[in-house]
């Protein structure tokens, strides 16, 4: 047996992976790092492997030489084609042994396997932090580079992963995908529609610890524990009072900016509200009385 036959496995030292030379070893620490220096120079995204470029390259050529037979779709590469003529048979040839359940491709079993074991191969070198695929430690980088590639078109915000930017864009198209069931009202989030929900259902999930009174939304309960709490944490800037609600201090800033114009005609006390004067003029009614006889 020759010494090259039996030369020691590298493993790498963030997960259990092993390889047979350095060249791999390097190029899979990449998974872990996010490093990605391989740059297309048409729209510069980046690429861990040099093959993983020149696939995404075709993107721009529009070579598609595989064909699907049944709807003409096109595809770069044979395997994607393999792949997707499985929608057509509903063939699902990877099965979990833990679940029984079924995969399209090897690849998606490989990801759902980990809900069953709990490995987090993908680690943040910056914290430590873990995630079961590789997509999710790129996005956490950018945490941490706070690099936001998604720009939206109509204005100058930017977002660091596609769905925010996707959820931003209905602020502009005024799109509302998630429409209820029971009274067709639409909302462009889908948190927004579960909340709507409870309207109808009447389930409010939301209990308050102190007096279990439900809510159906968290914002709501959250709203309600200060009145446990007494936590007042809006304070006036002109008398110091202070309210446990944004709303109240605003309506009560207007009786400091606004003219007090209902006025007592006996002792010219001014009043913000009408309703204010009326309650003091029965302060002055014995007054009145006795000047009327």
């Amino acid at each position: 047996m020759s010494i090259r036959s039996v030369k020691k496995p590298l493993q790498c030292s963030v997960c259990p992976k092993v390889f047979s030379c350095k060249f791999r070893l390097m190029t899979h620490y990449r998974t872990h790092t996010g490093e990605k220096p391989h740059h297309c120079p048409v729209c510069q995204k980046g690429f861990n492997e040099k093959y993983k470029l020149k696939q995404h390259q075709k993107i721009h050529t529009g070579e598609r030489p595989h064909n699907c037979p049944v709807c003409q779709k096109g595809f770069i590469y044979k395997s994607k084609l393999n792949q997707h003529q499985r929608l057509h048979t509903g063939e699902k040839p990877f099965q979990c042994s833990e679940c029984l359940r079924d995969f399209i491709d090897k690849y998606s079993l490989k990801q759902h396997q980990r809900v069953h074991t709990g490995e987090k191969p993908f680690q943040c070198l910056l914290c430590q932090k873990t995630f079961k695929q590789s997509s999710n430690l790129t996005t956490h980088m950018r945490v941490h580079t706070g690099e936001k590639p998604y720009q939206c078109s109509e204005c100058p915000q930017t977002f660091s992963v596609k769905c925010s930017l996707v959820k931003h864009m209905r602020n502009h198209t005024g799109e509302k995908p998630y429409q209820c069931s029971e009274c067709s009202k639409a909302f462009s989030r889908h948190y927004a529609l579960v909340a709507h929900m409870t309207v109808h259902t009447g389930h409010k999930p939301y209990k308050c610890s102190e007096c279990q009174k439900g809510f159906s939304t968290k914002a709501q309960l959250t709203l309600h524990l200060k009145v446990h709490s007494k936590e007042k944490q809006y304070s006036c800037s002109v008398c110091s009072k202070s309210f446990s609600q944004e709303l109240s201090l605003v309506k009560h800033t207007k009786s400091h900016s606004r003219e007090q114009t209902h006025q007592c005609s006996r002792c010219l006390k001014s009043f913000l509200h009408e309703t204010n004067l009326v309650n003091h003029m029965k302060t002055h009614i014995q007054e009145i009385i006795n000047s009327d006889v």
